[in-house]
């Protein structure tokens, strides 16, 4: 499953943040997949792209960032897949 998830910093947190993401690489665990990550030009928000079947997984990739940044997950699919929830002929 695809998950589109979109994060942002506290400002009072931003150096601490970009601290820890510049010495983790802020790479998830086993068991999910990041697809891409994009960063906005004022730094302090983004969003990524994660594959995973494993909720814990996803929960624990991102428990480790809570107390630094705020996110909003949303669970998303492909052009074939909506093409499946339409009804598409074929599907």
């Amino acid at each position: 499953m695809l998950f589109h998830v979109t994060y942002a910093l506290r400002p009072d947190a931003r150096n601490d943040a970009q601290a820890r993401f510049l010495s983790t690489g802020a790479l998830p665990p086993a068991g999910v997949t990041m697809q891409g990550r994009w960063h906005s030009t004022a730094g302090l928000k983004g969003f990524l792209i994660a594959e995973t079947d494993n909720a814990v997984a996803m929960g624990k990739w991102i428990q480790e960032w809570t107390d630094l940044l705020t996110f909003e997950i949303t669970p998303v699919f492909t052009d074939a897949e909506a093409g499946e929830v339409m009804g598409a002929p074929g599907a």
